[in-house]
């Protein structure tokens, strides 16, 4: 299950050679020896703390590479009448826990959080993130122990548990060149439409030690950022520019296609999808002189080609159980996109879902673009596809140790839960020090933090984040009820768990320690503290 790579990095896209067998050998037994040596010291299931390092920032990272990585225990629900708490904060506390009881009486006084399960809202599909070009590079760039223990990190029992994937269709920004799936001017039919070494040799095994590693079932989704060029009115991959002609033109019909054949070379590797997004941020193909792949649609346009071309070319295909979802682009242009497009009753029928991205988020109330479109159109769910911190040009781009960017994943994620999302996709899965690559220089930050020259990778504050909804609130999870007594800075979302159980997380990003309860009528009462700069995910069984 472990991908072989040479640390030789020059491009990082040269061939990756499999290691010599000795030297995979020689692995194997010094792994073993390892874990027999762990066995020894550690109860079986005693998971490895965080091997904390500051860099200067807010607060830690936990240093892992080929022989050391921090681990979570299986986790194991106390009997009832007691109650299961993790918590990570600023100070450095990385998922600990810990266990309490549930009081049958307490003090009424002060903030209570009424835990609701008779109010019922929507059901979660999960949590995850995206294996870019630069992700699979920066992956690949570490030795086989090092890539295993950044995967198992992400996707194993051991670690986090992500099940949700975004896969670039052909290149984007994070990619080290501009490429598509056929760059043969004129190609009409699709004849010499190939998948890229950046796919065969670096995404696609990825993908499939992620989907080994996992006991969960993980679902892939994938959008395109830019058709070829010589499909284009611009014939360029950057700046402003649509497809030729009109929906239901050959150019639309042949974009369409063009998704059924990515969906085929994929299923080849035996890799298949959950869903596919119509377009990757279509407002930024209508602006001039945008700077990266792109692809222009406005809302009439994706509408009529989802009706005229890729509806219908899905629905033929072997790939008709694969979801399609819309907009794939900022909160802001809703609920006007979903009206435009959604209105049609030709194109509800293949549409699934309308998907966010969070870049705008700060103008934009949340209740009055994903609450207003979750009212309006209920029967399609809503799921943000991407968010990362670090984006804005004037920001330092990888901050090591960021408390304050882990915090700003939380807020938007109970905040997405608490307005009907149903699920929420970070960027990058990991970048190098300077984050990146990025053939356009647009350096974000990323939850792992790939030190190839040593050998090494940093799980930031945003990992720790994410772990409090992608461990906790597995898929099929269902959002209920959780009332607050009076006003509270706490941020807070509930949950009730397919396995019966309930999940509250709380985020409090004040300087200052709260004291709560949470209130379960049924069951009695959890005394709680969130301490200051915290994130906390308490669980108790239900029956």
């Amino acid at each position: 299950g472990v991908l072989h790579g040479q640390r030789d990095t020059v491009s990082g896209l040269e061939k990756l050679h499999a290691v010599s067998f000795s030297g995979m050998s020689r692995f194997w037994l010094f792994f073993c020896f390892l874990h027999l040596h762990l066995w020894r010291v550690l109860p079986a299931t005693a998971g490895k703390p965080c091997d904390a390092q500051s860099f200067g920032g807010t607060s830690v990272v936990c240093v892992c590479n080929a022989t050391y990585c921090d681990t979570m225990d299986p986790l194991e629900l106390p009997e009832k009448g007691h109650y299961l708490l993790y918590e990570t904060n600023k100070a450095g506390k990385r998922l600990e826990r810990k266990t309490g009881k549930i009081l049958t009486n307490t003090k009424k006084q002060g903030l209570q959080l009424i835990f609701d399960v008779k109010k019922k809202y929507q059901r979660i599909k999960g949590f995850g993130g995206a294996i870019t070009d630069a992700a699979a590079i920066n992956i690949l760039s570490l030795s086989a122990g090092s890539q295993a223990n950044l995967l198992r990190s992400y996707f194993s029992e051991e670690g986090i548990e992500y099940n949700i994937i975004r896969v670039p269709m052909a290149s984007c920004d994070f990619s080290t060149r501009a490429y598509t799936y056929d760059d043969h001017p004129g190609d009409l039919g699709l004849q010499r439409f190939s998948l890229t070494k950046e796919d065969i040799n670096m995404k696609i095994p990825i993908m499939q030690t992620a989907k080994a590693m996992s006991k969960r079932p993980l679902s892939f989704f994938a959008s395109p950022w830019t058709a070829p060029p010589w499909m284009k009115t611009s014939d360029s991959m950057i700046g402003k520019g649509t497809l030729k002609g009109k929906p239901g033109g050959k150019y639309y019909k042949l974009w369409a296609k063009y998704f059924i054949r990515f969906l085929d070379e994929y299923a080849k590797h035996n890799l298949t999808f959950w869903a596919v997004t119509t377009q990757n941020e279509p407002t930024t193909g209508l602006m001039a002189n945008y700077s990266f792949q792109c692809l222009g649609f406005t809302a009439e346009m994706q509408r009529d080609f989802i009706v005229l071309d890729l509806g219908p070319a899905l629905r033929n295909s072997t790939h008709k159980d694969v979801q399609l979802m819309i907009l794939d682009d900022q909160r802001i242009l809703l609920p006007y996109w979903a009206k435009v497009v959604l209105n049609d009753v030709h194109v509800a029928q293949y549409v699934h879902g309308i998907a966010v991205h969070w870049y705008l988020d700060m103008l934009t109330p949340a209740d009055k673009t994903l609450g207003t479109t979750h009212y309006l159109f209920p029967e399609y769910y809503l799921f943000s596809t991407e968010a990362c911190t670090g984006f804005m040009p004037w920001e330092h781009k990888v901050q090591l140790g960021s408390w304050e960017r882990g915090a700003m994943y939380s807020h938007d994620i109970i905040e997405n839960m608490n307005n009907f999302v149903t699920g929420w996709t970070d960027w990058n899965i990991a970048l190098n020090l300077q984050g990146g690559p990025n053939w356009v220089r647009n350096f974000v930050d990323s939850p792992v933090i790939v030190n190839s020259s040593q050998d090494t990778f940093y799980k930031q504050p945003m990992f720790y984040h994410m772990a409090h909804f992608s461990k906790f609130v597995p898929e099929g999870s269902l959002r209920v009820g959780l009332d607050v007594s009076v006003a509270t800075e706490l941020e807070t979302v509930a949950f009730l768990r397919p396995d019966g159980s309930a999940v509250v997380n709380v985020l409090n990003w004040t300087p200052k320690d709260i004291d709560f309860v949470i209130w379960d009528p049924k069951h009695g009462f959890i005394k709680a503290h969130s301490p200051a700069n915290s994130i906390q995910s308490y669980l108790w069984k239900l029956n």
